[in-house]
């Protein structure tokens, strides 16, 4: 054997290797991490560089490479539940592959990071979002009438409305928004749903069991929760409703307050110009079958 061959064999099986990157996006969460004498980074626009170019070499060696997001808080934490020294690259390493196996992660595939890290942030919201709304459903317990596990229960008349929905819209590819006002902050999901051949919906199933539980929580809870969806088909302007959450069922908003709730900047209250080619229509209630779709807890 040449002795050039047990390199290129390492060299192949590092291309066999699939790895995970813990990488300090924000700014406040990279000063954070300065405390530790072992964390040498000391510029988080130069960190954020080298970081990518680590990922572009990984990639040009045929590696597959995940990012997610460090927390140091959580770090921090899950170093004091383990027994591990924060200040130590081997805990960041081991509290890197426990977030690779748990936690929100996005592949690279070669994009810039600037285009990566919002997807990223994106991902941990909608992730930090399902969890705080699960939480909240499962503290609400059993109901002291019929014996039922409210949270579940809310969660089925919540599917049972989404598909009504899906099956009673337009054709066309749809986009929802879910919005139910909890404290301390309002919980947001959305649902993209495509359409095959057949005419039948097309769901992620991580973004549905998302957008269902949150709009179990406005059910369980009765929020004044609302809904928005956009359906995009060929040959036609894009269509624009809404609904409020009534109890167990969604009732249309009138095409006047579809235009008023989106053209109005959800943060500042501003008004934001409509946008052309679209149409803001009414659309039918969802659920209004004559029942409240089960016992009322």
């Amino acid at each position: 054997m040449t002795r050039t061959q047990p390199i290129t064999t390492r060299r192949a099986l590092r291309r066999e290797v699939a790895g995970t990157i813990g990488l300090l996006a924000d700014a406040d969460d990279f000063a954070a991490m300065r405390r530790y004498r072992t964390f040498t980074f000391d510029d988080h626009k130069t960190y954020l560089r080298q970081a990518e170019g680590l990922l572009r070499s990984l990639a040009s060696d045929g590696g597959h490479t995940t990012i997610a997001l460090f927390d140091p808080q959580e770090f921090e934490e899950y170093c004091a539940d383990t027994g591990l020294n924060p200040d130590a690259p081997a805990s960041r390493t081991r509290f890197t592959a426990e977030l690779a196996a748990t936690g929100p992660t996005v592949p690279y595939d070669g994009q810039p990071l600037s285009a990566l890290l919002p997807d990223l942030v994106d991902e941990a919201v909608r992730r930090a979002t399902w969890e705080y709304a699960t939480m909240l459903l499962a503290r609400l317990g059993t109901c002291a009438v019929c014996g039922e596990d409210i949270g579940r229960d809310a969660f089925s008349r919540a599917s049972d409305l989404l598909f009504q929905l899906l099956d009673s819209s337009d054709p066309g590819t749809r986009h929802l928004v879910c919005s139910v006002p909890t404290s301390p902050e309002t919980l947001l999901a959305a649902l993209h749903a495509a359409q095959d051949t057949d005419g039948n919906a097309v769901l992620d199933e991580t973004e549905a069991l998302e957008f269902t539980t949150v709009l179990a929580v406005g059910i369980a809870t009765h929020s004044a929760a609302g809904m928005v969806m956009r359906t995009t088909a060929d040959g036609r302007p894009d269509r624009v409703q809404g609904w409020r959450l009534h109890g167990e069922r969604l009732l249309p908003l009138t095409a006047a307050e579809v235009f008023d709730a989106y053209c109005t900047d959800a943060v500042s209250g501003d008004l934001v110009a409509p946008e052309s080619g679209v149409d803001y229509c009414a659309a039918p209630p969802i659920g209004d079958d004559g029942s409240e779709g089960g016992h009322r807890h």
